[in-house]
């Protein structure tokens, strides 16, 4: 995996989950509160989660095959969309149910104390976790906004990751609350509220991330920002004058294919196309370097087609060869 593909991240995150899931899983055992068992079984979701991230960056890496003549890349799409089923099922589901059954039979907290200090180490060990995520994603977030890196990133596991802590962090607030409530009111309902409310935040976050990889999965164009490079690349002016139509698709988070028709002299000879192509794929390759996959097809702008507009089968220069 890639550095961008915040492994750093995903294994600060893999370490904290599990020294989290032993402590919450202890603490449940001295005070029988359902928020602490939710959020064991959180803690042990997301550390299987990071260990279905870190499968999918090894099996990305494989070599392209003639089965699979574009590679491997979208591995990393695959696992990050079974993170947010798992999140889902067994994160967000079961704390449902278990804030369901604590509410309907509520029963006070044996030895509070030990649910109030494993959560306090949690909050500082998740935080640490979250920290890190921060720190690597600000290095490709650029100026964009939390929600926009969320939505546009490429590399799956930052946003997973990210998303993740931040659910831990507001967990274990609420899981504070609930059981703090329940020791002070005496009425174990409050655990069940809190553990309710971790449910439903897992099941949302479950539910963004869930969309944000199947759009990866079903394939997503460059950004605007390397689209508007690849064209001004491709265009010397001279033996290359313009780019009548280009689509762009990641096959995975680091490899890019380009396939665009593109405007050639109407008297150049073929050897002066071949070369014109090969020229324009170096430039392209020099401003976007993820672009490893490229097909340029040469073809004559004609004046009278550009009226037809964005539509592929009735772009500037035609649908096919003339």
């Amino acid at each position: 995996m890639s550095a961008s593909g915040g492994t750093k991240a995903i294994v600060a995150a893999l370490g904290a989950n599990l020294a989290i899931a032993v402590a919450k899983f202890v603490a449940f055992g001295f005070s029988c509160s359902s928020s602490m068992l939710a959020e064991g079984v959180h803690s042990v979701a997301d550390s299987g989660n990071q260990a279905l991230l870190l499968i999918g960056g090894k099996k990305a890496q494989r070599k392209a095959s003639e089965e699979h003549p574009f590679g491997y890349g979208r591995e990393r799409y695959i696992y990050g969309f079974l993170v947010s089923i798992v999140l889902f099922t067994i994160g967000g589901v079961f704390a449902l149910y278990e804030g369901y059954e604590k509410v309907k039979e509520p029963h006070s907290l044996n030895n509070w104390y030990w649910p109030v200090g494993v959560l306090v180490f949690a909050v500082i060990a998740e935080g640490f976790s979250f920290r890190t995520a921060v720190k690597e994603s600000n290095e490709l977030r650029g100026k964009q906004s939390w929600g926009q890196f969320v939505r546009t990133a490429k590399a799956p596991e930052l946003p997973v990751v990210l998303l993740e802590d931040f659910g831990a962090l507001v967990g274990l607030v609420l899981a504070l609350g609930g059981v703090g409530l329940s020791v002070l009111t005496g009425d174990g309902v409050w655990d069940g509220i809190g553990t309710l409310c971790i449910g439903a935040l897992l099941v949302l976050i479950a539910l963004v991330l869930a969309s944000e990889t199947k759009s990866l999965l079903l394939g997503e164009a460059a950004g605007p920002e390397q689209v508007a490079k690849i064209r001004a690349a491709a265009v010397d002016g001279e033996t290359v004058t313009r780019v009548i139509h280009m689509r762009t698709l990641h096959l995975g988070p680091e490899e890019l294919l380009v396939a665009a028709k593109i405007a050639v002299q109407h008297d150049d000879t073929a050897t002066e196309v071949a070369d014109a192509i090969d020229a324009a794929e170096a430039r392209i390759r020099a401003a976007v370097p993820i672009a490893r996959v490229i097909y340029l097809e040469p073809d004559i702008y004609r004046e009278e087609a550009a009226a037809a507009g964005e539509d592929p089968a009735a772009t500037p220069g035609g649908p096919g060869p003339r």
